[in-house]
């Protein structure tokens, strides 16, 4: 890949799944807690690239939570978002995936359906960078009203109905990597606040970008660079004394573990956790 596509043959990339998210979730329709507060609540998944193809856990994981507190959901992964031809000014590319991906959510806004990115770099995109490549569309403008963070939304369950109850403090606490794209939806530290959810839980943040960069920081020419702008995202998570490192972002915690490695010298290595499998594991739903 290195000498074809410029990929660094030391970066590490997500492995690929041959069963998606969404032929998991066509299998496996998980039990709606009808005693949840917040029963009634009806959300539609917008799958995105990652989850979908490179690791459908996160959203397997992220249906059981939301069924735990009653909440009714439906998978759909229309194409990809578009972020990684928006990094390269790619346009025209985001514009027809914008189009395509809203006309085929619109009939989910309308029917009452709330839209859950389960990535932070494509609730980013569906909130507020198509609303400005494309301003007369109709279905785009419903759709970023329509769309929600994973966090966020869990969050708000919390604040307006109140959680389901069960939550078990972790053991250790947490050291959260706050994502750059989560940051730039302007709706404060939603992962943070989700993970506080989890009683006798501490939580300490990390608000550093890795480095990673979406596509930019695999790159040949850019690999150790990408490295050397996460170092201090990497030395504060192999310095933690947090029993659990996690990240918004999966390609991020790929980076960050990846970055703790090389300071170790080979030595060491760290997992770095999505948040909602730690919501899960909160609830005994692993």
């Amino acid at each position: 890949m290195e000498a074809i596509v410029g990929v660094h043959r030391k970066a590490v990339l997500p492995s690929f799944h041959r069963r998606t998210f969404a032929m998991y979730a066509k299998k496996e329709v998980p039990y709606i807690n009808r005693d949840a507060p917040a029963f009634g609540r009806k959300a539609v998944l917008y799958a995105t690239c990652f989850v979908n193809y490179n690791n459908p856990d996160i959203g397997v994981i992220a249906r059981r939570v939301l069924a735990k507190n009653g909440v009714e959901t439906e998978v759909v992964y229309p194409s990809c978002c578009g972020m990684p031809q928006f990094e390269q000014g790619q346009i025209s590319k985001v514009a027809s995936a914008a189009s395509r991906v809203a006309e085929k959510l619109r009939p989910w806004i309308d029917r009452g359906y709330t839209v859950i990115a389960l990535v932070p770099s494509c609730a980013l995109m569906l909130k507020f960078e198509w609303p400005l490549v494309m301003p007369e569309d109709d279905n785009v403008r419903a759709l970023s009203v329509a769309t929600c963070d994973l966090s966020e939304y869990i969050v708000g369950i919390a604040e307006n109905e109140g959680l389901a109850p069960g939550l078990r403090p972790l053991d250790g606490g947490v050291t959260l990597h706050a994502a750059c794209h989560a940051r730039a939806q302007n709706m404060g530290r939603k992962a943070a606040d989700m993970l506080s959810l989890i009683p006798n839980t501490e939580v300490a943040i990390i608000e550093r970008c890795s480095g990673h960069g979406g596509s930019w920081g695999i790159m040949k020419n850019n690999f150790e660079v990408a490295l050397k702008v996460g170092k201090s995202v990497a030395r504060q998570v192999a310095r933690s004394t947090k029993g659990t490192i996690a990240s918004e972002c999966p390609l991020a915690a790929k980076h960050i573990a990846q970055g703790v490695e090389y300071l170790a010298e080979g030595g060491g290595t760290s997992v770095v956790r999505h948040p909602i499998e730690l919501m899960a594991e909160a609830y005994g739903l692993e």
